[in-house]
């Protein structure tokens, strides 16, 4: 890392979990050695292990530390608000970097004006792929989610749309209408057009928010197949049984609350992932006459 203002700033969001946090950082000066790049670890309800393992090394990582949970939107916009480089790559503490993957990302958002945020594949430290990129949620497709209702033949086919399955048969980036938050490469620039992160939300549907932004405002989020990153993910609020789930589980509670908030603040406006490809096609098919 240089002194003065970088080319890339990595923003780490972190709770609770320093022996993660110190793998992700090891992962990160381990295989970024061509660029220009700051990090930055935001974390919420700093216990002293955390505070521990900044006192011992990584002398070089700026380091905000938070008494009280501030929540993920909140900690991703303490690491917009002070960092410096002209691109960003967002991760959680639970992501592991390897070779040059970073470098990748930074290409391609480079080579790509109209791309407003790329993600990574992630994968599980068995080597298999995690969900990570998906369509827009409907009222509906919490409910097929959330209940026994998912498993019915007639909840396959849009589980199957929301998923994305037939556009990850592709070996090609792809655009997707939102993509998971817990790795995400964007530009500056363009997220001084979005904003940051709705304040809104405590907990869940940030990055849907987000992304939807982008794609309001024109710019593609898109999903790169090509470029791998290992993401140790728990699903809090993952049950079987949603009744109870509901009632015990407060992060199903949680993502239940946000979703509520989501399709209020969105309830009267179209898809913007489909208005952008309508104007594309527009474009496209005006400038072929």
């Amino acid at each position: 890392m240089k002194k003065g203002k970088p080319e890339l700033s990595i923003i780490i969001t972190s709770y609770k979990n320093p022996e993660l946090l110190k793998l992700c950082l090891e992962s990160i000066q381990k295989n970024v050695k061509k660029l220009d790049y700051e990090i930055i670890v935001v974390d919420s309800s700093t216990e002293e292990p955390t505070h521990d393992l900044f006192r011992e090394g990584f002398k070089n990582v700026h380091f905000i530390s938070n008494k009280k949970n501030k929540g993920f939107g909140g900690l991703v916009n303490q690491g917009l608000n002070v960092a410096k480089g002209e691109f960003l790559f967002i991760i959680n503490a639970d992501i592991i970097v390897k070779d040059d993957v970073i470098l990748k990302l930074l290409v391609f958002i480079k080579n790509n004006e109209d791309v407003g945020i790329v993600a990574p594949k992630l994968i599980n430290f068995d080597n298999s792929v995690q969900q990570s990129c998906f369509r827009f949620y409907s009222p509906l497709t919490i409910l097929y989610r959330r209940t026994i209702l998912g498993k019915m033949s007639f909840a396959k086919k849009p589980l199957s749309r929301f998923l994305m399955k037939s556009e990850q048969k592709s070996k090609k980036p792809f655009s997707a209408d939102w993509v998971m938050g817990s790795a995400m490469m964007t530009k500056r620039t363009i997220v001084d057009k979005v904003g940051p992160y709705d304040k809104r939300y405590f907990m869940y549907f940030e990055d849907v928010d987000w992304c939807r932004r982008f794609w309001e405002q024109g710019f593609k989020v898109i999903y790169n197949p090509h470029v791998r990153v290992f993401h140790y993910h728990g699903r809090a609020s993952a049950s079987k049984n949603a009744f109870s789930s509901i009632l015990f589980n407060k992060y199903t509670r949680a993502h239940i609350v946000s979703s509520l908030k989501y399709f209020i603040k969105f309830i009267s406006r179209g898809n913007p992932h489909e208005q952008v490809n309508k104007k594309i096609e527009k474009t496209t098919n005006e400038s072929g006459k």
